[in-house]
């Protein structure tokens, strides 16, 4: 079966087609990046904003995996109906797509189609820790609302979800909500991060108008700055409950944050 997937270089998309590979399965990797290569996949260079780039991606293709948003400015994307169709036309079966905060016109346009769709919805990806890599390399994280809590989930279990869901039957028509095994704190993931890295790391609580300051300075977007204000200040309760899809739909328990920080506790210096 020949699977296409978009945002492959992205956080979550690569590891789809890693995992993809290791099971044998053809994979076309779609890139808005003509010189970017994945291990063991076919590259297609296409843009999910121009429909019209991406019909030679479909050929062949009888599973696909979608971003909602453009890969390039992080917007939603306008063109869902447009890829539904093309999608339809060449005989796609299976649809995953990564969802976001909130429904764009591509879950939609899913909605809308004969196609068998899966809606991937991840809560904080464990990989949001990178951003801390310069501050843990200083000795001191300084971040806002530092009693939130999270059900942050390894990209590869976010991967593994939408996998299942590309290459087996009964997932067409559902959302799934994707967490990690447990809940943390802000201090807790600091010091599971510590631990990994075999130092301590030292954490400031800000103010909301010092984060501000401080993202702003770090050259946020001030759109990004009020969600992060938003996300981290008025945590939805689905971003801290728990639950079991990944064991549920993979076979497999879910990866913890430790595990996540000792694989990735080199790229913090």
């Amino acid at each position: 079966m020949r699977i296409l997937i978009a945002g492959s270089t992205g956080t979550v998309g690569r590891q789809i087609v890693a995992q993809l590979v290791s099971q044998g399965h053809s994979v076309r990797a779609l890139t808005r990046n003509p010189e970017a290569v994945l291990p063991g996949a076919e590259m297609v260079v296409g843009n999910l904003t121009d429909p019209s780039t991406l019909a030679d991606a479909f050929d062949g293709v009888e599973a696909m995996h979608l971003i909602s948003f453009d890969g390039g400015g992080y917007q939603p994307l306008t063109t869902g109906p447009q890829i539904v169709e093309l999608a339809t036309r060449a005989g796609v079966k299976r649809v995953t797509v990564l969802g976001g905060k909130d429904e764009s016109g591509v879950e939609q346009a899913l909605h809308d189609s004969d196609l068998a769709w899966t809606v991937v919805q991840p809560v904080e990806f464990m990989g949001n820790t990178f951003s801390w890599i310069p501050a843990v390399q200083a000795g001191v994280i300084s971040e806002p609302f530092i009693d939130r809590r999270s059900a942050m989930v390894h990209e590869a279990d976010i991967a593994a979800v939408a996998v299942a869901a590309l290459t087996e039957d009964g997932h067409g028509g559902q959302t799934y909500t994707v967490t990690g095994p447990e809940v943390l704190t802000v201090p807790e993931k600091v010091e599971i991060l510590s631990k990994a890295i075999g130092r301590e790391i030292d954490l400031v609580e800000l103010t909301e108008a010092q984060a501000r300051e401080k993202w702003a300075a770090d050259g946020l977007a001030a759109d990004i700055i009020d969600f992060l204000i938003w996300a981290y200040g008025n945590t939805p309760e689905v971003g801290y409950t728990v639950v079991s899809t990944v064991e549920d739909v993979t076979g497999k328990p879910a990866r913890a944050f430790a595990q996540w920080c000792a694989e990735n506790a080199p790229a913090f210096g």
